[in-house]
């Protein structure tokens, strides 16, 4: 029975009692490719902002073999390797999201999984393919459900803090929790979780790195509720819940219920085709659209006007300065419009050195965009959008884009999903092509994988493939 004051019981309930033969096929699907899109843009995120003296860090924080680092293959405990694997998940700013709730859940999400599925490998209880499934389906479910009951502006950076209560729901449902010890062991997520917005704003590495804390704390929070530590049970709507302060007050999980009730949310996730903040996608997507059904380039520009709801303006409207750092960059959507008119596209290597984050031109095309935001009463809504250029003739051409590239309604087709994958595989030096083949083909039949950990073989390069 559904309890409005208190939606936990509900929540957890369902995450319980999921089977993966009620999972649609549509679910599975979506899992599977969401799944290969994030492994790939883990791989490149082995380049993250000062990845080694991170990889350090980490490797201080204890003893212990039991997962592996993506891409350099330090064998690490299962917490410490969730930390590295989600910052270098989301360092590049490249991983999914659910445009509808502000948030990338797999980051956090996928990064403890596979790390606890690699220690259970290890304890001689291997987790297998449809039970990863539907583990995964479901912390993206909870996840989600935070981000859509939440109904006034983003406060906290929701990857982490909402990603986090996602992976204890996935790793309970993998370890046969039933409700209460779920519940619990969400409270005890709840004391660890962590998320400001304020290195969005500054462009700090932080925020990748935020997201690496909470799928370190959803290991924790499951391995205390596994001991009988157990947590506050009204975590989300209690006096000092997540909705009251990470969300200030403003929430309706009556919303939220009747989007999980309506579909699994796996199913609505979105691509990032580009790896800078999807909020930034619009313009690419609008100016592409102008400059291929128009016919004019980019030197005919002279003005572009952008209107787009308030999240947008509030998180990437930023003005372009000379020298960004690189997450302020990718953050800025006048300078994501300079590079995409620069490069003709916006990809990895546009946010990587001086030469590339002080390209004059980029800057000058960037110096052309004006930000303006549009009568949307959303606090949450990434589009619709409009956007306007003038050229240098007086002509003025607009295009109203109401599902980005990338959206569900708007989707990457499976041939640009594995380009996507390819690019991102190919960025790691010492990747096995023959691995990334390998992984493809075990995601596309993951219900018969009877140790998905044996996918974290491949996610290493071939001369860091240790045995243990």
């Amino acid at each position: 029975m559904k309890d409005a004051s208190n939606p936990l019981p509900w929540l957890a309930g369902r995450v319980v009692d999921q089977r993966f033969e009620d999972l649609p096929a549509n679910a599975v699907e979506k899992a599977k490719t969401f799944l290969l899109d994030t492994f790939g843009v883990g791989v490149a995120g082995c380049y993250g902002f000062r990845l080694d003296r991170i990889i350090k860090v980490a490797k201080s924080w204890g003893s212990g073999e039991e997962a592996r680092v993506w891409v350099s293959g330090e064998c690490l405990p299962a917490p410490a390797a969730a930390f590295v694997n989600a910052y270098q998940i989301h360092s590049l700013e490249f991983d999914c999201v659910n445009e509808d709730a502000v948030l990338h859940p797999f980051a956090t999400i996928l990064s403890a999984v596979m790390a606890y599925s690699e220690r259970r490998s290890k304890q001689g209880r291997p987790v297998n393919g449809r039970d990863f499934l539907t583990a995964i389906s479901m912390g993206v479910d909870v996840s989600i459900f935070l981000g859509k009951s939440a109904t006034g502006p983003i406060r906290f950076f929701r990857p982490a803090s909402a990603g986090g209560f996602g992976a204890v729901a996935a790793i309970g449902k993998l370890e046969g929790f039933d409700t209460d010890t779920l519940i619990r062991a969400l409270g005890n997520q709840y004391g660890q979780t962590s998320g400001t917005l304020q290195p969005h704003v500054e462009g700090s590495p932080l925020l990748g790195m935020q997201v690496g804390f909470n799928s370190r704390a959803a290991i924790a929070a499951c391995d205390f509720a596994e001991a009988g530590i157990l947590g506050p049970s009204d975590v989300l709507t209690g006096q000092y819940g997540y909705f009251r302060l990470f969300e200030n007050g403003e929430f309706d999980v009556e919303h939220g219920i009747r989007e999980l009730q309506a579909s699994f949310q796996i199913e609505l996730m979105a691509h990032k085709p580009y790896p800078s903040g999807r909020l930034t996608h619009g313009v690419i997507d609008g100016l592409q659209r102008l400059m291929k059904s128009r016919g004019f380039a980019r030197n005919d520009i002279a003005a572009i006007d952008v209107e787009v709801p308030q999240l947008v303006k509030r998180l990437v409207g930023r003005p372009d300065i000379p020298a960004p750092a690189p997450n302020y960059a990718k953050l800025c959507l006048p300078f994501v419009a300079g590079t995409y008119l620069e490069h003709g596209t916006v990809d990895v290597e546009h946010f990587i050195g001086d030469e590339m984050l002080q390209n004059p031109r980029t800057h000058a095309y960037a110096s052309l965009v004006t930000v303006r935001q549009n009568d949307n009463p959303s606090h949450s809504a990434m589009a619709p959008l409009t956007v306007a250029v003038t050229l240098k003739s007086g002509e003025t051409h607009s295009v109203y884009v109401e599902a980005v590239y990338g959206h569900p309604n708007n989707p990457l087709s499976r041939e640009e999903n594995l380009d996507k994958f390819w690019r991102c595989w190919r960025r790691a030096d010492g990747m096995d092509m023959a691995a990334g083949e390998d992984l493809i083909e075990r995601v596309d039949r993951l219900e018969a994988v009877e140790d998905v950990s044996d996918i974290a073989t491949l996610l290493v390069r071939r001369t860091a493939r240790p045995e243990f």
